[in-house]
């Protein structure tokens, strides 16, 4: 492969080299969001500023960690994940927002994805359709156990990931609208919990790659209540998200400290 960098020693889009973030790492969308995570370490020193990535490094319980934030969409997600992997991170939690499908899920809920259906295109550039798009395990277990240790309403299950945001929001005013709605209808009887833009992709790229990675999400609103003629109240603070991934961190750090992972 060709160096883009022209051997600066950092990654072409993230702006990183080696040694400047720790294995584990947040995935925010929002590049204004990197700040406010880094709060939650110790020490925390900013790094790069490149495109829409923004990184910070600190520790958890004396250990490196990380936040880089990847934009919207797979695409920028994917590139995030393989760049910070070339600097030494293994170990993924992407936390953001999404909009409710289950008609239990509530504005403000925590979802935590086990699995995400490939309704995008970067996941097909690495993986036949056939391939399923799951988290990991221990993730999906630290994230449940943070969530239940910090008594915050949340739901696991299968997350739609989709490429246009108004596909979601306006599908009856787009050319493509039939197939749009059939497979909206799909995913809902099927038990798709919320939908969102990243997850398919990074959980396809973390599995070619051999890493972990899991995510947490705000529930922002649901659609489906607001169809339904019930409350749908609308919630746009991410900090319970954060905390649930912050504390997942926690318990992934402890735990591969026993196994010496």
């Amino acid at each position: 492969m060709i160096d883009y960098t022209e051997g600066s020693g950092k990654q072409y889009h993230i702006g990183v080299g080696k040694g400047e973030v720790g294995r584990y790492v947040i995935l925010p969308g929002d590049p204004k969001r990197c700040k406010l995570i880094a709060s939650y370490f110790d020490n925390p020193v900013f790094v790069a500023d490149s495109r829409e990535y923004v990184t910070y490094t600190g520790e958890l319980d004396g250990v490196k960690v990380s936040v880089t934030s990847t934009g919207i969409g797979g695409p920028s997600a994917s590139i995030a994940m393989e760049e910070l992997v070339q600097c030494g991170a293994d170990t993924f939690i992407r936390v953001g927002t999404c909009g409710g499908m289950d008609i239990e899920v509530l504005g403000g809920d925590a979802v935590i994805a086990t699995g995400a259906i490939r309704f995008e295109g970067t996941s097909k550039e690495y993986a036949p359709i056939e391939f399923p798009a799951v988290a990991n395990l221990d993730v999906v277990n630290a994230l449940v156990h943070a969530a239940d240790k910090l008594e915050r309403r949340y739901h696991t299950g299968i997350v739609q990931c989709k490429d246009a945001f108004y596909g979601q929001h306006k599908p009856e005013e787009l050319p493509n609208h039939s197939e749009l709605l059939r497979k909206w209808d799909a995913w809902l009887r099927c038990g798709a919990i919320a939908s969102e833009m990243e997850s398919a992709a990074l959980f396809v790229v973390a599995s070619y790659l051999r890493v972990r990675c899991g995510s947490v999400f705000l529930a922002v609103a649901n659609q489906e209540r607001a169809k339904a003629g019930l409350s749908n109240d609308q919630v746009h603070d991410t900090s319970g998200a954060i905390e649930i991934a912050i504390e997942a961190l926690r318990e992934l750090i402890k735990n591969d400290k026993k196994k010496a992972r």
